[in-house]
């Protein structure tokens, strides 16, 4: 008897710490709050600078390493342009170079005899100079031409395009063999910072505030969460009834540019009440939640769901239009073992 006293003790005790262990029943309170009225309008992915990659000499375009739609880099060789001439330029200077070296190895000796003849007067004073003179001149005439030349490589390797900005390459109006002058456009390069362009109602002007939150709809059915952004730039003109604003949002760098995408936009306010869908359980077609009651049970009421009213701080808001009152706590359905 005394072992099943204590046996029953123990199982007790162990029922006891179970039970404290067990995590309460997670719950949401309902407030009245206000739900912004939102119109769809369609957006167009833009970017925000469209930079020419430009070439800096005119020549032949003999390679081009990106084409449209490859992503490049701020100072990434795009492409390399070369001018014939410009080398046989530079081989005439190079020859340049190599005489006036000859003439100023000469003018050394010339002078080095004159500094060896004045001193026992076999040469008058003026000879003298003169071969130093020809020395300062074959010098400078030296130091001229490698200039020429190290200018004449400089603008060799100006041939080379780079890529002014990081982005996304919209368009090569050359190919490799293409006839550029100095100037010309090798590629024009979208810069990474993409923005909504938006397309908004003339009447739905008066909505319209810079920093109002935007809805834009999800591609991919597999996400649950929407995104969400923001109005950064409202252009002050009106083109055919229409008025265009710029609008942020994650992840744009994943678009193709040009490409069309549905936005929700702030159309006003009013008062609502809005819950996770995740309180909500559909049985035989009817919506119900469970709400505790004020003996700490709960109890299953039917809701008529309204729109879907994601927001940053709950994705999967429901609006609520009937069945649930300012104050009422809601418990998470019961988990039924199939």
């Amino acid at each position: 008897m005394r072992i099943l006293k204590m046996a029953m003790g123990l199982s007790f005790c162990v029922w006891a710490m179970g039970a404290q262990a067990e995590p309460a029943p997670e719950s949401f309170s309902v407030k009245s709050v206000e739900i912004a009225d939102q119109k769809a309008v369609f957006a167009t992915v833009e970017s925000a600078h469209v930079v020419a990659a430009r070439s800096r000499i005119g020549g032949t375009v003999t390679s081009l390493t990106v084409q449209d739609g490859d992503s490049v880099v701020a100072g990434q060789t795009i492409a390399v342009v070369a001018d014939p001439t410009l080398v046989q330029q530079l081989r005439a200077l190079e020859a340049d170079i190599a005489g006036q070296r000859a003439q100023l190895a000469q003018a050394k000796i010339d002078f080095a005899r004159a500094q060896g003849l004045i001193h026992s007067g076999a040469i008058s004073r003026s000879t003298f100079d003169q071969a130093q003179t020809g020395v300062s001149v074959a010098l400078s005439t030296l130091a001229s031409k490698i200039a020429a030349r190290d200018a004449l490589n400089q603008q060799i390797t100006e041939g080379a395009v780079l890529a002014p900005v990081s982005g996304r390459v919209l368009l090569t109006p050359v190919t490799q063999g293409s006839v550029v002058l100095n100037g010309d456009t090798v590629a024009s390069i979208a810069e990474q910072n993409y923005v909504l362009r938006l397309d908004i109602p003339e009447y739905h002007t008066a909505f319209l505030h810079l920093g109002d939150p935007v809805r834009v709809d999800v591609r991919d059915a597999k996400i649950a969460s929407p995104e969400f952004g923001k109005i950064i730039l409202i252009y002050p003109q009106v083109q055919n009834g229409r008025v265009e604003a710029d609008a942020t949002a994650p992840d744009l760098g994943s678009y193709f540019v040009g490409q069309r995408v549905e936005v929700w936009v702030y159309a006003g306010a009013r008062p609502g009440i809005v819950i996770p869908a995740r309180y909500i359980e559909t049985r035989f077609g009817l919506d119900y939640v469970d709400l505790r009651t004020a003996s700490g049970g709960s109890i299953a009421v039917p809701v008529q769901q309204g729109e879907s009213q994601p927001t940053p701080a709950m994705p999967d808001g429901v609006e609520i239009l009937s069945g649930l009152h300012a104050g009422d706590e809601l418990l998470l359905p019961a988990v039924t073992s199939p």
